[in-house]
């Protein structure tokens, strides 16, 4: 398989409850274009339920967690994910309003593999693709 194979396949999975970033995420990635699937998730929990459905995920992916939602926050589900040995391999990028210092170590603490804040919505997301891109060009991802 080429490395083109693999960078296509690597699915994107944004769990955040908030409509304007899931915007904000599906217009980086078409101004990038990045043909990556996209899925979403609202909260903690529904994103345990894709990640726990064969038929819903497929091949290696990524995923980008918010830590503000309702019924289960983003800390929840990393500390769920982290205790569950099918799903403990999973990469992990917080992104997330919080800067504080205690949220960012809480976070790593956790073995996500970056943390990174939006601040500006438009320039932001288009950054953090393109970082992304790179990622998982490079990295070789664990599959389902």
């Amino acid at each position: 398989m080429s490395s083109t194979d693999s960078y296509n396949e690597v699915t994107i999975l944004l769990v955040d409850d908030d409509d304007v970033d899931y915007m904000a995420v599906q217009r980086a990635m078409r101004q990038l274009r990045l043909l990556n699937p996209l899925l979403r998730a609202r909260d903690g929990l529904e994103a345990l339920h894709i990640l726990t459905n064969p038929e819903a995920i497929k091949g290696p992916y990524l995923i980008l967690l918010d830590l503000n939602m309702p019924r289960m926050n983003g800390f929840e589900f990393l500390e769920h994910i982290r205790s569950d040995p099918t799903l403990s391999s999973s990469v992990v990028f917080m992104l997330t309003t919080s800067s504080t210092d205690e949220d960012r170590m809480r976070a790593y603490s956790h073995h996500v593999a970056g943390y990174m804040v939006k601040t500006d919505i438009k320039d932001g997301f288009n950054n953090i693709f393109n970082m992304l891109e790179g990622y998982w060009r490079i990295v070789e991802l664990p599959s389902v």
